[in-house]
């Protein structure tokens, strides 16, 4: 896989995140499924993996299977807040981080991956409970994300999770195809 296209198919095995405009219940209702099933769907691709296939990456400079799992919890960790803050303030300025950077700290980076799995399982328990109690006006809520000067409301977001859910599945399941040979 060495052209630039392949590079990319790589990078986003799902394409990249769409542009979410008018979002329908039933585009709601499948996304939330998917954030709900994630944390089974990753714990059943990752629970019976040896140290080495966790180091297994699923892209030539990409993470490895711990670095994604970890990242999972780590971003999710961080949604759950944001949604919280715009539950409870009026648009809210959300605190952005080095995700390269984390991935790259001693949790980011251990062979154990049985605490984030832990935080993605009770993270996603707490975080399916407020989204399945927000009606129409709750998820019209919305943050301001400094770092690409936007304003987001709950309603996209859950549509970006739903997709970053299924992209890190995809880097695991590429991973494990490819046995991390980049």
């Amino acid at each position: 896989m060495k052209n630039n296209l392949d590079l990319e198919k790589l990078k986003f095995p799902t394409g990249k995140c769409p542009k979410i405009d008018d979002v329908s219940e039933n585009d709601l209702e499948t996304w939330i499924a998917v954030i709900e099933n994630f944390p089974i769907k990753i714990k059943a691709l990752t629970s019976v993996l040896s140290v080495e296939e966790l180091n297994w990456i699923y892209r030539p400079k990409g993470w490895s299977i711990k670095q994604v799992v970890h990242h999972c919890a780590d971003s999710h960790m961080n949604s759950l807040i944001r949604f919280k803050l715009a539950l409870t303030e009026d648009v809210p300025t959300i605190k952005p981080y080095e995700e390269a950077l984390w991935a790259e700290l001693a949790d980011g980076n251990s062979n154990d991956i049985s605490p984030s799995i832990q935080i993605i399982e009770g993270v996603h328990a707490r975080w399916v409970l407020i989204l399945k109690s927000l009606g129409s006006t709750a998820l019209k809520r919305q943050f301001f994300h400094p770092e690409n000067l936007k304003i987001a409301n709950l309603e996209e977001t859950v549509g970006v999770y739903a997709w970053h859910c299924n992209h890190h599945l995809a880097h695991i399941k590429q991973a494990l195809l490819h046995k991390g040979q980049f």
